[in-house]
C-alpha cells in the first residue's frame, strides 16, 4: 500500500491511497472538508465526506502525469514500469507540479 497527502496552496487537502491489488481511494481531511471557503479538489471529487474508489487513478491525479517522451524520460529516471501511474505521481508531483496541487509522499510506503 502507498499513500501521499494531497495539498493545495500548501493546505492539506485530503490522503490518496494505492491498495495491493491497484484500487485506489481518496478522502477528504475532516478540516478541510468542514471549512466552505475551500473548493473541492477537482469538480469531479466534490467535497464529501465519503471516501472514493476507484480501480483507476482518479482522472484528475492521472491528468497530473506526464505524456509522451517526458514522460518516458521520468519513468527512466525513476526507474518505473510504464504502467505504475500512482508511483510517477509520487515521483514527480511534490516538486514542480503546475497548479497549486501537490502530492506528497507518506513516509514508510511499501
Amino acid at each position: 500500500m502507498r499513500t501521499a497527502k494531497i495539498y493545495r496552496n500548501s493546505v492539506l487537502v485530503g490522503t490518496i491511497r494505492e491498495d495491493a491489488d491497484k484500487s485506489y481511494s481518496f478522502e477528504y481531511e475532516n478540516e478541510y472538508f468542514q471549512n466552505n471557503k475551500l473548493p473541492a479538489v477537482s469538480l469531479t471529487m466534490p467535497k464529501t465526506k465519503k471516501q472514493y474508489k476507484s480501480s483507476n487513478l482518479f482522472p484528475f491525479f492521472f491528468n497530473m502525469l506526464a505524456e509522451g517522451e517526458n514522460r518516458k524520460i521520468q519513468l527512466r529516471r525513476h526507474q518505473l514500469s510504464e504502467d505504475d501511474h500512482f508511483g510517477l505521481l509520487l515521483a514527480t508531483s511534490s516538486v514542480d507540479a503546475i497548479g497549486a496541487i501537490v502530492v506528497a509522499e507518506v513516509n514508510g510506503n511499501k
